[in-house]
């Protein structure tokens, strides 16, 4: 008993003179540290890894239509309540959120994924394509997850497996928001992130930056991101060009409304090539529909055409929707017509915060490898998203889904009916989401923009 309590003694004496040591400090901080934090959760998120493609393939056999999105929103519920989170339903019809509050108090961050399917038929054949059909603004439609929104809500609920594994070692909360009908909803009907907001999704707590990705047929695992403006404002238009019907045999009797809406069809183009300065952002305007006539020896009383205009910067926007509606009215008065113009409010830009872009790029390199963490220059689709990043600095990014080795014939892009995502990509999306999410509650991000 004396030979054990005098080694017992030596062993403390030896622990306490080593642990003095500068080099067993570090390694023993290194333990318990950012570095072991990080390490965590790329261990959390391989575990995790088949359960996201679990969930992705029935999201995927199962879609449903903006604010429909019933047995997504139960599926995302269970699972967000099996982990302990504080959760609420039925956020602007069918969104969920889910609070995770951390060991201390602390900054808070939100993360975004999108629920909703498509009115397309899906030509995939994989094995767990979706055969749903269902009503759609009075007709029948097949039902397909065209545009990876199934990806989104997949990775987002391993993101929170992942965190909420790692709950007690956070400081700070993390909000998960899933959110209906990004792409579409019925007609006559609010929904989407403007709705999520206006039904206090920001509030309580109100986060300081907020992140999503989409995926996108690039390459496997990569990430494209932009500071600024990254995906375009939308707006669509419809213009009524009102002229004085006539016999076709003499159009001087009356005043032709389709040869004044052709003029003023390319007038709209020489915004873009003329009148802009492309130098600062680019922009697009596009002509998508025109209706006019019942038989071909009639001269009609008037024409309907519509379009959509994309604009990447906030104050060409707004000089874009300027000249498109003083284009039509001047180019119809100036021939004796009349020209109704009238522009959506449509989706903003979104734009993605500098500071915090500038801050977390290194945490994306980490995550997909420098090579692979590229910016991108601005896409012309849209997303709404970009209400979320009028409110809160946002981070809006790119991951690539293609096959490792692709064959270009069968890469389809989103909205396609063979659109697809290799699978194993989405282990970048978790752990970029997760280590954005750790890394702004070490350090904060931004906070409120009112």
């Amino acid at each position: 008993m004396s030979l054990f309590r005098s080694t017992k003694s030596a062993f403390i004496m030896t622990f306490i003179v080593i642990s003095g040591f500068p080099a067993f400090r570090a390694g023993a901080a290194q333990k318990t540290g950012p570095a072991a934090l990080r390490n965590d959760i790329d261990r959390l998120c391989g575990q995790v890894e088949a359960k996201v493609i679990a969930w992705r393939r029935d999201i995927h056999e199962h879609p449903e239509l903006g604010n429909r999105e019933f047995r997504t929103a139960r599926l995302v519920a269970e699972h967000l309540r099996s982990l302990g989170l504080e959760v609420r339903t039925e956020i602007a019809h069918t969104g969920v959120v889910g609070l995770l509050r951390g060991r201390k108090p602390g900054p808070v961050v939100a993360l975004r994924a999108d629920m909703d399917a498509l009115p397309v038929k899906e030509l995939t054949g994989l094995p767990f394509a979706s055969k749903v059909r269902t009503t759609y603004n009075g007709r029948e439609v097949d039902v397909m997850h065209a545009c990876g929104h199934d990806a989104h809500t997949a990775v987002l609920m391993g993101v929170a497996e992942v965190l909420a594994g790692l709950q007690k070692r956070l400081s700070g909360s993390v909000k998960f928001i899933f959110q209906p009908s990004e792409d579409s909803r019925p007609e006559g009907e609010e929904g989407g992130a403007a709705l999520m907001i206006k039904e206090g999704v920001l509030e309580e707590p109100h986060p300081e930056a907020v992140f999503g990705l989409h995926v996108f047929p690039f390459d496997h695992g990569a990430i494209a991101y932009r500071a600024g403006g990254i995906m375009a404002a939308s707006n669509s238009f419809t213009v009524t060009v009102v002229g004085r019907q006539t016999h076709g045999a003499y159009p001087w009797g009356g005043i032709d409304p389709i040869t004044i809406s052709a003029q003023i069809i390319l007038g709209l183009q020489t915004i873009v090539s003329r009148q802009i300065d492309l130098t600062t952002a680019p922009a697009v305007i596009t002509v998508g529909v025109i209706q006019a006539g019942v038989q071909t020896n009639i001269i009609p009383q008037e024409v309907v055409f519509s379009g959509t205009i994309r604009t990447l910067d906030p104050e060409m926007r707004k000089d874009v929707l300027d000249r498109v509606r003083r284009t039509a009215e001047l180019i119809a008065r100036s021939a004796g017509a009349e020209a109704r113009v009238e522009i959506s409010d449509g989706l903003p830009v979104v734009v993605n915060d500098p500071a915090l872009v500038r801050r977390l790029v290194p945490v994306l390199e980490r995550v997909a490898g420098k090579d692979k963490a590229v910016e991108t220059p601005p896409v012309t689709t849209s997303e709404d998203f970009a209400y979320y990043a009028e409110k809160v600095p946002g981070f809006f990014f790119f991951l690539g889904t293609n096959p490792v080795n692709p064959d270009p014939s069968k890469i389809f892009p989103n909205h396609s009916p063979y659109f697809t995502v290799d699978e194993g990509a989405l282990l970048t999306g978790v752990r970029a989401l997760a280590h954005l999410a750790v890394e702004v509650l070490m350090g904060g991000a931004g906070g409120r923009r009112d």
